[in-house]
């Protein structure tokens, strides 16, 4: 028997979570997307909710969530801004591969390190040659004792650089390839540092940094997993990754049709609400069609997660479907608002613009779309 309903828990996470975003996101959105400054204190106001790490277990001073609410939380957050839920986003990215790989010994430390206070985190894989090819990585990490020696540049690292931990992919052995790619946790300090600050078409209040590796010294127990098997922690850690960006996706498309059935309501033409004519109606229409079906999508991915089953071609359909659904009602809201559409005196062509990075990261859409060609050709 199929049951849609949330649990009386997960409502009240839910209604937390869409009040956090109400009184403490929307009102700061414009802003910071104007100024792109980060709000550090929306991370400390964001602990106090408990908002911060949401599914990792509780007795390692996580939220406990299992990942659908914590994505169902994501959809809330996403509603607010998407810049201010990409940083909460990136922690969940950063702190997934020890989630994933690490021992015991290594959660209870570094998640101790993470939830007992507002933290940042952040997972840098991608480098300037190489994005969706991860094979290409060319950050070398060198055995030197019982320390690894880090080298190398990363790019387009959300949180990078002001991370209190990093989870850095470096090569081990370079003619290995994917095979020779290791994971390592790195803190703040020495060695690690930010270097470019991008400035971004969107999602603005999250931080975008080069991360520049020069002689970043690791102890050999920061490791996750062994040798080679980075490659394995950074695809299990991205399939989760691209659920959560498929709910992000919802709460943006979700935001600006409820400004776009606003404005038509109120917009008065030919001498009655644009909403009464039918061109927009179906505009409308169509825009709550993609919603409620982009919303069950992810839903099943992070259900799938939830239950312990394989959800790698149901997390790559889910991103891909979600965040063109995104792109494409962000951009029929744009067109319902007309000029004023165009303009920043109305949110819609932020949302526009924050929803284009979703078909992007994380594995872009036509990246997606060889990852279900294959696999249900296999």
């Amino acid at each position: 028997m199929l049951d849609f309903s949330l649990s009386d828990e997960q409502k009240a996470i839910q209604q937390v979570a869409h009040e956090f975003a109400e009184k403490e996101i929307r009102p700061l959105a414009a802003e910071y997307d104007e100024t792109e400054h980060f709000p550090e204190e929306f991370v400390e106001k964001a602990f106090k909710a408990g908002l911060t790490y949401p599914y990792v277990p509780e007795e390692y001073g996580g939220q406990g969530m299992d990942f659908l609410t914590a994505c169902i939380v994501g959809e809330e957050l996403a509603w607010g801004c998407c810049g201010f839920a990409t940083i909460l986003n990136a922690n969940n990215l950063g702190s997934t591969p020890i989630l994933l790989a690490g021992t015991e010994e290594q959660k209870r430390k570094w998640f101790g390190e993470l939830t007992s206070r507002p933290t940042l985190a952040a997972m840098a894989l991608t480098e300037p040659g190489a994005g969706s090819d991860a094979g290409s990585v060319q950050s070398t990490a060198v055995r030197e004792g019982d320390h690894y020696v880090l080298n190398g540049t990363k790019c387009f690292i959300s949180n990078g650089g002001l991370a209190d931990v990093t989870t850095v992919f470096a090569s081990t052995d370079r003619s290995k390839g994917t095979r020779g790619l290791s994971c390592f946790i790195v803190p703040k300090g020495e060695g690690i540092s930010p270097g470019k600050k991008e400035r971004k078409m969107g999602v603005r209040a999250s931080a975008t940094y080069e991360v520049i590796l020069d002689n970043c010294r690791v102890p050999a127990e920061n490791l996750l997993g062994e040798e080679g098997q980075g490659f394995k922690i950074a695809m299990m850690t991205l399939d989760k990754a691209r659920v959560s960006v498929g709910s992000a996706s919802v709460g943006i498309a979700r935001a600006a049709m409820e400004a776009a059935v606003d404005y038509a309501k109120q917009r008065v033409q030919f001498g009655r609400p644009v909403a009464e004519f039918q061109a927009v109606q179906f505009m409308l229409a169509d825009m709550a069609i993609q919603i409620e079906a982009a919303r069950l999508l992810y839903m099943k991915a992070a259900w799938l997660e939830t239950q312990g089953l394989p959800f790698t071609k149901e997390a790559a359909i889910c991103k891909t479907f979600c965040s063109d659904v995104a792109m494409r009602v962000t951009t029929d809201v744009v067109q319902v608002f007309g000029g004023y559409g165009y303009m920043r005196e109305y949110p819609v062509e932020k949302y526009m613009r924050d929803a284009k990075i979703n078909q992007i990261w994380d594995g872009t859409n036509q990246i997606q779309r060889m990852v279900i060609g294959r696999i249900i050709t296999s």
